[in-house]
């Protein structure tokens, strides 16, 4: 267990009661034995550890049961770029992007969806527009991508496929932002930006309720042309036993289902799934605490206008990741599956628009710290019995 999460387990310990779950669903049956994979790459020593870098579970040790799936295609690996999220963008004429952040470089690597060749890059360290210091969390929409920078404070806009800095905000509020995920609204975008702050050392948790109300803050930002203006509309976050979240990253929101899904990563009461409503209170509801064993991490959503579809969750062992499926309105269990050599996968991305190697569509996971993987719907939906489309 790493420090911090020692620090944290003894910072909140006496406000928080140990949370209940409902009982989740059996597992499917095992697959062959993986072997190892080698151990993720850790940051130079002038970068601050990630919360989760200190922790070794492997799916060995936890005898977690899985389908195995062979990835389409694997991108280059370079370690030295600490790769932690994708997200997907189609231009007009067809072709993916596939843009993950290098927060170990401070840039974006740019590859083609489709093969998994680099393409290009984009960015340098620095605190100016079309720079970033450690970029983290990625979402794209329309032909807007919003990247998460940890140590600029800040969530950048870059409109593509220009890569043309647009603007930022969050930098008076965020102190440590790791993910986010945004809808649109009237006047433009609600964004929620999840926030893993400690104290000012860095070394301790503020008062519990302090940092547990705080963990998300909620934007409105608008975009007219080039000129982007954001508001801060509050904050998020449950500081009760059951709802609260201890160290954020990962989420994900349903509108159609008015459910919000946040990972809780820290391993205290059992790292798992919370469910939150769109009005941004806890549901009473989390999935997978009986599933999961090492890290609840990225969370992707496979949906159908009917508002049937499903999520996928994962969990970040170091040998192998697993990603659990679950059903999108009952959140019951449906199956769990893994890669031939993705593991240790922190962000995830679902393009569920065909593309012109993938029909039906593609899981694009994060390996390693090093580089993406990506799995053809089509062999996911075979194999857990799920739907291969909407139709």
């Amino acid at each position: 267990m790493s420090m911090i999460r020692s620090l944290l387990a003894l910072a909140i310990s006496s406000a928080l009661l140990t949370a209940c779950s409902p009982a989740e669903q059996a597992a499917p049956a095992p697959a062959a034995t993986p072997k190892p994979q080698a151990a993720a790459v850790q940051p130079a020593p002038a970068e601050q550890a990630e919360p989760d870098e200190a922790e070794d579970v492997t799916t060995v040790d936890s005898g977690v049961k899985y389908e195995a799936i062979a990835e389409a295609f694997l991108t280059a690996s370079t370690p030295d770029d600490n790769i932690d999220s994708p997200a997907s963008w189609q231009a007009e004429d067809g072709k993916t992007w596939l843009i993950g952040s290098a927060k170990g470089t401070h840039k974006l690597v740019i590859y083609d969806g489709d093969s998994g060749a680099t393409l290009q890059t984009f960015g340098k360290k620095g605190s100016e527009l079309g720079e970033f210091k450690r970029p983290n969390g990625v979402f794209v929409i329309d032909d807007l991508a919003w990247v998460v920078e940890r140590d600029n404070q800040r969530v950048q806009v870059l409109r593509l496929p220009a890569l043309q800095p647009i603007g930022s905000f969050g930098q008076a509020e965020l102190q440590k932002p790791y993910g986010l995920w945004l809808r649109r609204s009237q006047t433009g975008f609600e964004v929620l930006v999840s926030d893993a702050f400690m104290s000012e050392a860095n070394e301790d948790l503020p008062p519990a309720n302090e940092l547990l109300a705080q963990r998300y803050k909620r934007y409105a930002v608008r975009i007219d042309g080039e000129q982007l203006n954001a508001e801060l509309l509050g904050h998020v976050g449950a500081t009760d036993a059951a709802g609260a979240i201890r160290i954020p990253e990962s989420l994900w929101g349903d509108e159609q289902n008015q459910r919000l899904l946040l990972a809780e990563e820290d391993q205290t009461d059992g790292t798992r799934i919370k469910v939150y409503n769109m009005d941004f209170n806890y549901a009473g509801q989390d999935i997978g605490k009986d599933l999961f064993r090492a890290q609840a991490e990225g969370i992707a959503l496979w949906q159908c206008a009917d508002g049937s579809g499903y999520w996928l969750t994962t969990d970040q062992y170091k040998d192998r990741s697993v990603f659990h499926v679950f059903d999108r309105q009952s959140l019951a269990h449906l199956g769990a599956f893994a890669g031939n050599t993705v593991s240790n996968t922190d962000g995830v991305w679902l393009q569920q628009a065909a593309t012109q190697t993938f029909p039906n569509g593609v899981f694009y996971a994060v390996h390693d710290d090093q580089g993406v993987g990506a799995f053809d719907w089509r062999h996911i939906a075979q194999t857990l019995k799920l739907r291969e489309s909407c139709q």
